[in-house]
């Protein structure tokens, strides 16, 4: 698929429904989704319908009025686009009290291109949590160093992961070394569309550069492969775009969140 094509078909199934995997709850208000999640909001679109101006402005309004007096969740994200219209949704999200967080490139690209053989270093075990052992414990351990490596504290607890992992339509795979979890990671498929995610990479810093993230990803391939889905697709930083790069995903356009708090 060519990159014009990659970037209709994301438009296409992974955003709006394609987002809402694992919401507690989610309605339709306007061109957008209203969801919420267990670590709090969310809003989706596949695109706002020509909005701009005031108009704009009320739908903006209306979205924070809703997080704010009809949920109690601490804080909800509103996920832009590099690619969507009009070009001041970011200044107009700002004014009314969101916050930008940092961007990221939007990746995708046929899974075979990442699934292949990496090796390890000596010592460092890759698993999917889950297959044996304490699932509660593996949980905690990766999401403590998920959120070592990104902090923010906005990512899913241990009981949430727990209810997403029973779900069935995402893995938490780890990197273990001297005992501890050293990398993770997560894929989730996309029901229905061929997609696939690869999520929440992160290594520990005094693991980087050996190799271990591109393992993980090549596993969670692999996986995904399995499971029947044909390409995958990321939000990656900048230091995780040159390693999917490398492997064949293309960059279709970037992701900002903005973030409104409570």
């Amino acid at each position: 698929m060519t990159p014009d094509e990659l970037l209709a078909a994301y438009d296409e199934h992974l955003r709006e429904e394609g987002e809402m995997g694992g919401a507690l709850s989610w309605e339709r208000h306007g061109p957008v989704l209203w969801a919420v999640f267990g670590h709090g909001g969310f809003v989706s679109y596949r695109t706002l319908g020509g909005l701009e101006g005031a108009e704009l402005d009320q739908l903006v309004e209306e979205t924070v009025a809703h997080f704010r007096d009809d949920t109690d969740v601490a804080s909800f994200e509103w996920k832009s686009r590099g690619h969507d219209a009009p070009a001041d949704l970011g200044e107009r999200l700002v004014a009314h009290g969101l916050v930008p967080d940092e961007e990221e490139t939007v990746m995708l690209g046929d899974a075979t291109l990442l699934a292949g053989e990496v090796a390890l270093p000596d010592g460092v075990l890759l698993r999917r949590i889950g297959e044996a052992g304490d699932v509660r414990g593996d949980l905690t351990r990766m999401l403590a160093l998920q959120e070592e490596v990104f902090g923010g504290g906005r990512g899913p607890q241990v009981d949430e992961a727990l209810a997403v992992l029973r779900d069935g339509d995402s893995e938490f795979w780890v990197a273990e070394a001297v005992g501890r979890v050293v990398c993770a990671g997560r894929l989730t498929v996309v029901p229905g569309t061929g997609f696939a995610g690869i999520w929440g990479g992160g290594t520990d810093p005094e693991w980087r550069g050996r190799g271990i993230y591109r393992a993980l990803v090549a596993a969670r391939a692999r996986s995904a492969l399995a499971r029947g889905a044909r390409f995958l697709h990321s939000d990656c930083s900048a230091m995780s775009r040159p390693i999917l790069e490398r492997s064949g995903l293309v960059a279709v356009t970037t992701t900002m969140p903005y973030v409104w708090t409570r």
